[in-house]
């Protein structure tokens, strides 16, 4: 619905409150006369219940959750109130019109007192709700929903395809593939044969297939070891190195080379420390 049309809808509702205020009126003034109201308490006494009437369907629009329905509760309670003094307004004759500045609302005297109570009661009815009313409207603040940032958000951050406008069609890119250099295979040290009493033979590793150049920034910066040049720096290291400490791993911490390196090292000084001969070469 279109703002024009809400404010028909608001427009029309305006008119039939007023109306339907204006056929209440004769009987609410009557009915406080009957209580022992002067004839301006009788003529503001209508206000006092049609108008509390209005406030709370005002505040039921605006409030929402638990003072929604207190304002629901509200409206209830004085709509059900009007209902019966107009109610008890057509049944006896001597109110209409004024006539009497004070009568009996009903014969039975319990129905009586009840509906004077009932009728006093509303003023004073009025005062409290209707602050309380007005007090949850001026210190009403809105919800906000979860998913209500997200909306925003999401709108804000739309492509230019969601807007209606057309975007070009990506450039498809062709693929280089880099020629890859033949593997290169070094034999750094020569198994020795036959192994030592007390030592087992590693095993190869599968040889790695070589996947491109390695970029000159993923190079390390320390310089190439001979196989001898490692040797000896494994020799420093462990001179002082316990036959249970020997092994590939401790091996490739101090010296810092790679895991099949650490290996032939091992077996290397290991057959050094039985005085077996071992010929390194690269």
């Amino acid at each position: 619905m279109n703002r024009f049309g809400k404010g028909l809808l608001v427009f029309a509702l305006v008119v039939v409150v007023a109306m339907a205020f204006r056929v209440s009126w004769n009987a609410l003034r009557d009915v406080a006369r009957a209580t022992g109201a002067d004839a301006t308490a009788a003529l503001l006494y209508p206000f006092v219940v049609d108008g509390l009437m209005a406030l709370a369907l005002v505040a039921t629009l605006v409030l929402t959750d638990e003072a929604r329905r207190f304002a629901l509760r509200v409206l209830a309670a004085y709509t059900l109130a009007s209902l019966v003094l107009n109610y008890v307004h057509g049944l006896v004759p001597e109110l209409h019109g004024g006539v009497a500045d004070w009568g009996r609302l009903a014969d039975w005297d319990p129905a009586n007192w009840a509906l004077v109570l009932l009728a006093t009661s509303l003023p004073v009815g009025s005062i409290y709700f209707g602050s309380d009313l007005v007090a949850k409207v001026l210190h009403h603040r809105p919800t906000i929903p979860a998913n209500a940032e997200k909306t925003t958000e999401t709108t804000a951050n739309r492509s230019t395809s969601d807007l209606g406008r057309s975007t070009p069609a990506p450039v498809p890119v062709a693929p280089v593939r880099a020629a890859l250099p033949a593997p290169v295979v070094v034999d750094l040290v020569k198994p020795v044969e036959p192994n030592p009493v007390g030592t087992v033979a590693a095993e190869s590793p599968r040889p790695r297939v070589a996947t491109g150049r390695v970029p000159d920034a993923a190079r390390t910066p320390r310089p190439v070891r001979t196989a001898d040049e490692l040797l000896d720096e494994a020799r420093s290291a462990t001179a002082d190195w316990a036959d249970t400490d020997l092994t590939a791993e401790a091996i490739r911490k101090a010296v810092r080379t790679s895991a099949a390196k650490a290996r032939i090292l091992r077996e290397t000084l290991r057959a050094e420390r039985t005085s077996t001969p071992v010929e390194a070469t690269v």
